[in-house]
C-alpha cells in the first residue's frame, strides 16, 4: 500500500503538468514534458506510446494510453509497470485552493511486477542511481529538479474519491527465495475520503488458477502506511475457502487480532498459496478444515495462536501453536488437547478371510486374511518440522483403539518421533517410542511395552484373529519398510517377549485331544484353558520364530516352538505336552499337537509319527542297553548309551585281538 500511493502521489504530480500543459503546449508535446518530469523525479523512464488527452469539462484530467515504467536496473523482468491507459479526473475547485483532490483514477490492463533482489533492495525503491552504482536518499531533491512535495509522494493531504483498476496482473518475485507469485485478472476499487481516516478496498482476481475476492478495511490510511498498528479487518474468499482476521494491522507486516479460517476444500486453499494439494487423509483435514483463536503476527514473521480451536474433518482440538519460519520449511510448536480423535484412515484392518472349513486334519479351504496393499501417503510429514505435545480422551486407528493419550511429537524433514508417555488401550497401556520415516520409502520403528493387554479384541482389530482370551504383557523392539500396511508387515524385523496371564484359546481342547488321542476336539465350543503362557521370539522379514513357549494349564503343562508368518497370516507351530493331570508323561502320551494353516481357520493335528520314531528309537536303545550289559560294560555317569555301545565295540575288538595274538605267539612256540 506505501508504493502504491508513493506512486499515485507521483503520478497526479505528472498529471498536473499534462493539464498544465494542454492549456499552452501543443498535444504532441505533452508526453515528452510529462515522461521527462517524471524521469527527474525518480530517474526511471515513463513512457507514454499512445495518445494524451486532456480533459476540462466535465472533469478536469488527462487521459494516456499505452504507459510503460522501467523496472531497476538490476532487473531482467521487462518493465516495472505497463498499462494500456492509465486516466486522472481532478477536482478543479479544490486544485485552485492549492488542494490535490483525485475525483477518480481508472488503470485499465496495468501489469505490475515486484522483485526483491538477492540483497533485498526491492525495485519500488525510486532513489537516482549514482555513477558509482550507489542510491541518493529518496527525499532528497534531484540535481537540477525540484524535489517532489510530501503530498505528492507520501500521501499527505491526498484524498481519493474513487480509483478502479480492471484486467490488472500482478507479479511478485523474490530472488533470495526464488518465490514467484502472481496475481491475474485483478479488478480493485478503493476511496480515499481523507487520507488519514478510513478506507475499505475491495479486490478480486485469479490466483494460481482460482478465484479469490478480498476485503481489506483499515481505521486509519495515514497509520497503516507508517508502520503502525491500527484498527482494521481483512476478508479473503476462494470458492469454499476463507479467511478472516479482525484486530490491529500495519505494514510492518505485522498484526494482532481474530483469526476465523475456514477451509471447505482444503486441497485447493493449499494450490491458492502455491504449495500444492498435500492429499491430506480423512480426519486431518482432507475434507474440512477450520481454524480460530487470538493470532498474533510479528515483524519478524512468527505467527503466534493462542486461545486457538482447530477442527480436521469431524475431529477438534483446541490449544495455542506458534509458526516459525525457516530456511527449508516452517515448523509448528503446538500443545493441543482433543476429547475423541478419529484417525482411522491411517491404518486399516486387514481385510477379513472368506469362508472355509477347518477342523483337525483337514485340508483347510479357508480363504487367508490379507493385510491392506492401498498405498500409505505420509507426505504431509515434509510440509512443516514439528514439536508437538497431544493430549486426547481417544483415538481410533482404525486397526487400533486408543484410550487416554498424551504424546510427545518431534517431526524434521519427514522423521517423526512419537514419545508414547501415557497411552491407555485394550484395558491395558502402552508406553516407548515409535519412529515414522517419510524420507525416500516409507519406513518406521516402534520400541514398545504394552502391559495388562485384553488380547482378544487387540489381536481381533490388529490381526483379524480372534481366538485368543485373557490379558497379557508385550514387549517387542521392530522395524518395518515399506509403501503399504502388507509390505510392511512382510518386512518385519526385531525381537519381543509375551507373558499371558489365566485365559483361554478358543477353537480346540489341548487336553482332550491328547487324553483321547482324538484330533477332532477343535470347533465351536471348544477351547483350552491355560493358567500362564510364557515366550520371547524374533522376526526376520515378516516371520516370527519362536522356540521356549511355555504353557501352564490346569490339566498339562506343555511346550512351544514354530513360526508365524505375520506378513502372510499364518502359522506352522508344535506343542509338546510334558505332564497331564499333574502327573509326568510316558512317550506314549507325549503326542505332540501340530497348529497350520491361515490364523484365521487354523488346522489342529496329532502327530503320530513322532511317536512311531520315538518307539523306535526306544527299542534300539534298549538293545544298545543289552549288548553292553552282555559285554559287562556299565554305562559311565554321564554317558549316553550310543556312547557305551561304542566303547563296548572298542572293548570287544579290543579282546577279539588280543585272544588272536596269545593264539598266534603261541602257537611260534
Amino acid at each position: 500500500m506505501r508504493l502504491a500511493f508513493r506512486i499515485l502521489g507521483i503520478l497526479v504530480a505528472v498529471a498536473l503538468l499534462l493539464v498544465a500543459a494542454a492549456f499552452f503546449v501543443p498535444a504532441e508535446k505533452i508526453a515528452g514534458i510529462a515522461t521527462a518530469k517524471f524521469r527527474e523525479m525518480t530517474g526511471r523512464e515513463l513512457t507514454i506510446a499512445g495518445s494524451v488527452r486532456p480533459t476540462i469539462w466535465p472533469v478536469l484530467g488527462v487521459s494516456a494510453q499505452d504507459v510503460t515504467l522501467a523496472n531497476a536496473e538490476w532487473s531482467k523482468e521487462g518493465p516495472m509497470l505497463t498499462a494500456r491507459s492509465l486516466d486522472f479526473s481532478l477536482d478543479l475547485m479544490a486544485l485552485v485552493g492549492g488542494e490535490v483532490r483525485v475525483t477518480g483514477l481508472d488503470l485499465v490492463g496495468p501489469r505490475l511486477v515486484l522483485e526483491r533482489a538477492a540483497n533485498g533492495r526491492g525495485n519500488w525503491d525510486f532513489s537516482r542511481e549514482t555513477a558509482s552504482g550507489g542510491a541518493a536518499p529518496s527525499d532528497a531533491a534531484p540535481a537540477g529538479g525540484t524535489a517532489v512535495s510530501a503530498a505528492s509522494t507520501n500521501g499527505a493531504g491526498l484524498t481519493l474519491d474513487r480509483a478502479e483498476i480492471s484486467d490488472g496482473t500482478v507479479v511478485w518475485l523474490d530472488h533470495s527465495t526464488g518465490d514467484r507469485r502472481e496475481v491475474t485478472g485483478l479488478s480493485a476499487a478503493l476511496a480515499i475520503p481523507d487520507y488519514a481516516g478510513p478506507v475499505k478496498v475491495e479486490a478480486t482476481g485469479m490466483v494460481n488458477g482460482a478465484g479469490v475476492d478480498l476485503t481489506l478495511e483499515l481505521g486509519a490510511l495515514s497509520g497503516f502506511l507508517d508502520g503502525k498498528l491500527v484498527d482494521g479487518s481483512l476478508e479473503a474468499e476462494s470458492g469454499k475457502n476463507s479467511v478472516t482476521f479482525k484486530g490491529r494491522l500495519s505494514t510492518a507486516p505485522a498484526a494482532e487480532g481474530d483469526l476465523s479460517l475456514s477451509l471447505g476444500e482444503p486441497g485447493a486453499a493449499f494450490g491458492v498459496i502455491g504449495l500444492g494439494d498435500p492429499g491430506l487423509p480423512a480426519g486431518l483435514g482432507r475434507d474440512e478444515l477450520t481454524l480460530t483463536g487470538q493470532a498474533t503476527l510479528t515483524e519478524e514473521g512468527t505467527l503466534h495462536l493462542r486461545d486457538g480451536t482447530l477442527a480436521l474433518d469431524g475431529n477438534r482440538l483446541g490449544g495455542g501453536a506458534d509458526i516459525l519460519p525457516g530456511k527449508d520449511r516452517p515448523k509448528v510448536v503446538a500443545k493441543l488437547s482433543a476429547e475423541a480423535l478419529d484417525l482411522s484412515s491411517l491404518g486399516g484392518a486387514p481385510a477379513k478371510s472368506g469362508g472355509g472349513s477347518g477342523g483337525g486334519g483337514g485340508a483347510g479351504g479357508a480363504a487367508q486374511s490379507g493385510w491392506s496393499t492401498a498405498p500409505i501417503d505420509v507426505s504431509a510429514l515434509g510440509l512443516a518440522d514439528a514439536e508437538l505435545a497431544l493430549a486426547a480422551d481417544s483415538i481410533d486407528l482404525g486397526s487400533v483403539k486408543l484410550g487416554r493419550t498424551r504424546l510427545g511429537i518431534v517431526n524434521e524433514a519427514g522423521r517423526a518421533v512419537i514419545d508414547v508417555k501415557e497411552m491407555a488401550l485394550y484395558g491395558g497401556s502402552l508406553t516407548g517410542q515409535a519412529i515414522v520415516n517419510s524420507r525416500g520409502e516409507l519406513s518406521t520403528r516402534a520400541k514398545l511395552v504394552l502391559a495388562g493387554l485384553a488380547l482378544q479384541p487387540l489381536l481381533s482389530d490388529m490381526a483379524d484373529f480372534d481366538r485368543l482370551v485373557g490379558t497379557g504383557d508385550i514387549r517387542f523392539n521392530l522395524l518395518a519398510s515399506g509403501k503399504s500396511q502388507a509390505a510392511l508387515m512382510r518386512s518385519l524385523s526385531g525381537d519381543g517377549s509375551l507373558s499371558f496371564g489365566k485365559g483361554e484359546v478358543l477353537g480346540f481342547d489341548l487336553a482332550g485331544m491328547l487324553l483321547n488321542l482324538d484330533p477332532n476336539y477343535v470347533g465351536e465350543g471348544q477351547k483350552t484353558v491355560y493358567d500362564r503362557i510364557t515366550g520371547s521370539f524374533t522376526v526376520n522379514n515378516g516371520v516370527l520364530d519362536n522356540g521356549d513357549l511355555a504353557v501352564q494349564a490346569p490339566l498339562l503343562t506343555a511346550s512351544g516352538s514354530g513360526t508365524v508368518d505375520i506378513g502372510g497370516q499364518s502359522l506352522n507351530y508344535r506343542l509338546i505336552p510334558t505332564s497331564l493331570g499333574g502327573k509326568a508323561l510316558g512317550t506314549d502320551a507325549q503326542v505332540p499337537v501340530t497348529i497350520v494353516g491361515p490364523w484365521s481357520k487354523p488346522r489342529f493335528g496329532l502327530d503320530l509319527e513322532s511317536i512311531a520314531r520315538a518307539k523306535l528309537e526306544a527299542k534300539a536303545q534298549e538293545e544298545l542297553q543289552k549288548q553292553a550289559e552282555r559285554l559287562g560294560l556299565a554305562p559311565v555317569e554321564g554317558e549316553s548309551i550310543e556312547d557305551t555301545a561304542r566303547r563296548a565295540g572298542e572293548e570287544f575288538l579290543k579282546q577279539e585281538a588280543q585272544k588272536q595274538l596269545e593264539k598266534l605267539l603261541g602257537g611260534g612256540n
